[in-house]
């Protein structure tokens, strides 16, 4: 295999280790964990834990590295939460939230088997060949400590290599000119997303009419037909960022090597499978709704 495969590998890594990661988003047991600590549920909880490794960050520097959340949202959460609750402690709820969670879907027998301690590694040799130079989110997570057991060692590291690609993401969103509401409006309208349209603008905070306006932006830039789906213009220029997303997430992958990387998808992927099959993170059934305007 050579090494020109390694932006697709990249992109399939993520496509099988991302439900495991999401479930510090989505599982129960993370808004139990996090509210514990004094942090209001809902988007308080999402910004504190996801922003948590930054020390106390102002919403300002939230906002900008999460890219596509109304900045006044974040502002209503932060920096109020570290009022409440202090990052450390976040940090903490965060992944006894994950351990929890795990156990409950994997069970104890396959959270403590061969395989897991074997994807832990992997990945965590995969996590470590990241460079920091302009990946805020990894580089703020990379400085937390790795846990000791494998299938905590697995989430942390899968966690470290999704801000890795998330960062990168940005910065080809930025350099093909496409702005935050745009971002999601060109996504949700590829029917891959894990949202709908409608979903995502309420989720992101926008108003319809400042999704609307952006939908009449990108269908008068040809981005979007009348119906609220990409065009062929469109299309090139989202499979441009997807793959500068995928090139930019490709070096951990390529220190670890191609065959090591098709191990660790093989290794991730029955974790994927039960973590899917939990019912614990969001549907997509919605997804392929077209952006209105």
């Amino acid at each position: 295999m050579v090494n020109d495969s390694i932006p697709q590998i990249a992109a399939r890594c993520h496509q099988e280790t991302d439900p495991i990661h999401l479930l510090c988003y989505f599982a129960p047991e993370v808004e139990q964990e996090l509210t514990s600590t004094g942090l209001e549920p809902g988007h308080m909880a999402y910004f504190a834990g996801r922003a948590a490794a930054l020390g106390r960050a102002s919403s300002a520097a939230v906002a900008a590295m999460l890219y596509n959340f109304n900045p006044a949202l974040v502002a209503r959460h932060l920096p109020r939460a570290w009022d409440l609750a202090s990052p450390e402690r976040v940090i903490e709820a965060r992944l006894s939230a994950v351990d929890r969670a795990l156990r409950r879907i994997l069970g104890d027998e396959a959270v403590g088997g061969p395989e897991v301690a074997e994807a832990a590694a992997l990945a965590r040799a995969a996590a470590e060949a990241c460079s920091p130079e302009g990946r805020p989110l990894y580089a703020a997570h990379a400085q937390l400590p790795w846990p000791r057991e494998p299938h905590l060692v697995l989430w942390h590291a899968i966690t470290l290599l999704r801000e890795h690609r998330g960062d990168g993401h940005i910065t080809a969103l930025v350099g093909h000119g496409v702005g935050a509401i745009a971002a999601l409006v060109t996504d949700t309208a590829t029917g891959r997303s894990l949202f709908g349209a409608q979903q995502m603008r309420e989720h992101r905070d926008w108003s319809e009419q400042e999704w609307d306006a952006e939908v009449s932006a990108l269908t008068e830039a040809g981005l979007l037909d009348s119906s609220g789906r990409l065009t062929e213009t469109g299309s090139r220029l989202r499979s441009r960022i997807e793959d500068a997303t995928d090139a930019a997430a490709a070096p951990p992958y390529r220190s670890l090597g191609a065959d090591r990387a098709e191990r660790l998808i093989a290794l991730c992927k029955p974790l994927r499978d039960a973590v899917v099959a939990s019912g614990d993170l969001p549907r997509a059934d919605a997804a392929a709704q077209p952006a209105r305007g």
